[in-house]
């Protein structure tokens, strides 16, 4: 039946062509276009891909692209919070640039930075992290229940725009990408998590703040 992996419809699931030899299906319910399971890599095998990745807070190219989620975050942030960068690689960065603001943030990764987390936050935030989520309604249920009422979950992670788009889409040449979003899916997040979008721009960045 293919269950989606975000809202557990079973109904059947149309597959979406992509050129790269994966097979991926299209929920009609939350609009998530997900990995088939069969596709999915080991946990070794996903990390042997991530340690090619050399990004840091002295790779100028990589801190401005972090600044495509750091600079909408900032209007809703303050010295004084307290935060967590939920999948922060082996080169955490967005901490050391909001230490710099004087706000304090976590790093947490499971494979780099595997850190017990505090009991709540005041934000949270995850750049290029959702679309390697194999169990997106349980990763996302656990890491909300970290986030303080009023607290804000800033998410970067490119959505898909049309099935056309998708087929020779960059984002599905990375094998461990196997969750993509769709900006109706954000609409699924808000309703199903009792959230509320702040801020949304055409492709990447989302903003919700917790009921």
């Amino acid at each position: 039946m293919n269950p989606c992996p975000l809202c557990a419809n079973t109904q059947p699931k149309q597959t979406v062509p992509a050129r790269v030899a994966r097979r991926y299906f299209l929920c009609p319910e939350c609009r998530l276009i997900f990995l088939d399971p069969v596709h999915l890599l080991p946990l070794n095998e996903e990390q042997q891909f991530y340690d090619t990745h050399e990004n840091s807070i002295d790779d100028p190219g990589y801190v401005g692209f972090l600044q495509r989620l750091l600079t909408p975050a900032m209007t809703f942030l303050r010295p004084g919070m307290q935060g967590l960068d939920f999948g922060c690689g082996p080169g955490p960065t967005l901490s050391k640039l909001l230490a710099r603001e004087g706000i304090a943030c976590d790093d947490f990764d499971p494979l780099f930075f595997p850190n017990p987390l505090q009991a709540q936050y005041d934000f949270i935030l995850s750049s290029e992290c959702f679309e390697h989520l194999h169990r997106p309604a349980a990763e996302i249920s656990a890491l909300l229940a970290h986030l303080v009422p009023g607290g804000y979950l800033g998410i970067m992670t490119d959505r898909w725009q049309s099935e056309a788009q998708f087929y020779d889409w960059h984002y599905t040449r990375d094998p461990t990408h196997c969750s993509f979003f769709h900006r109706a899916t954000l609409d699924w997040l808000c309703e199903t998590f009792a959230l509320s979008l702040c801020f949304v721009d055409e492709r990447r960045i989302a903003i919700f703040q917790k009921h």
